[in-house]
C-alpha cells in the first residue's frame, strides 16, 4: 500500500518542498510514527497536512474525534493529544496489519485510553455509531467517500467540521473521464460526486484546501437533511 499521492501533489513542487522541510518537525513519538510511515511508503497524512491539523485541533480542543481510517495511527495519534479533558478519539481500519501497528503506536505513546479501535468496514460500522462527534477526519477509500458523508453529517454535532482527505487525485479529478485510466475510473467518478454534492450546498459551509492532495472541510451549519439519504 504505497502512498503514491503523497509524490502527486496539487500544488507546485518548490512550495510543497518548502512546506514540508520549513514547517516545524513534530517530535518525541509522532516523529518516529511519521518518519517510519514515509520511510517504508506508508499511507499516512503528509507533513504540511500534518502541521494543518495539529493547528486546527490545537485551537478547537475537540472532546470526540472520529476517524475513518486509521493505517498505523499517525494522524489519532496527532489529533488525541488535543482532547479537551475527557474526551475521546474512535478510529476505525478494515486492514489488520495497520491496525495491530497503530495499537502498539498508541501504547507507545500512552493514548490507549483516549482512542477507541474499530476493526472492519467503515460502511458496516458508521451506521453502529451514535456521536455526535466535534471533528470527523475522513482519510480512507476515495470511491466510498460520498457513501460515507450522510452518515459522517449525520454522526456530527451542529457547529462542527468533517475533513475529507485527497480529493484532487493528484490533480486528475479535473480530467474527463476518458483521460482517466480505467483501474481509477470508479473513484475519479465518486469524487467528482462528491465534490458536485458538497460545494453548492447552502445549509453547510465548506472550503476546499490545497494541502497534499487535496482536503475538503465541511461545517455542520443546519440540521437540514442535506447529504442525508
Amino acid at each position: 500500500m504505497l502512498n503514491e499521492m503523497m509524490h502527486r501533489p496539487v500544488v507546485m513542487e518548490a512550495i510543497v518542498d518548502y512546506m514540508r522541510s520549513e514547517l516545524s518537525p513534530f517530535e518525541g513519538g509522532l516523529a518516529a510514527i511519521e518518519a517510519y510511515a514515509n520511510e517504508r511508503g506508508i499511507p499516512i497524512i503528509p507533513h504540511e497536512t500534518a502541521k494543518f491539523l495539529d493547528l486546527l485541533c490545537a485551537t478547537l480542543q475537540p472532546s470526540q474525534i472520529l476517524e475513518i481510517g486509521t493505517a498505523i495511527g499517525f494522524s489519532a495519534s496527532l489529533m488525541a493529544q488535543h482532547l479537551s479533558q475527557g474526551g475521546h478519539l474512535t478510529t476505525i481500519d478494515r486492514y489488520p496489519k495497520m491496525f495491530e501497528r497503530a495499537k502498539e503506536n498508541f501504547k507507545t505513546l500512552g493514548l490507549e485510553d483516549q482512542i477507541s479501535l474499530m476493526e472492519g468496514e467503515a460502511a458496516d460500522l458508521l451506521p453502529q455509531l451514535e456521536g455526535p462527534y466535534d471533528l470527523i477526519f475522513m482519510d480512507s477509500s476515495k470511491a466510498k467517500y460520498i457513501e460515507f458523508l450522510p452518515e459522517c453529517m449525520r454522526l456530527l454535532n451542529q457547529g462542527g467540521l468533517l475533513l475529507i482527505d485527497d480529493v484532487f487525485q493528484g490533480g486528475t479529478v479535473l480530467a474527463d473521464e476518458a483521460e482517466i485510466p480505467r483501474r481509477v475510473r470508479t473513484i475519479h467518478r465518486r469524487l467528482n460526486e462528491l465534490l458536485d454534492t458538497v460545494l453548492p450546498a447552502k445549509n453547510h459551509r465548506s472550503c476546499l484546501l490545497p494541502l497534499g492532495d487535496g482536503v475538503l472541510m465541511i461545517r455542520k451549519e443546519s440540521d437540514c437533511p442535506d447529504f442525508i439519504k
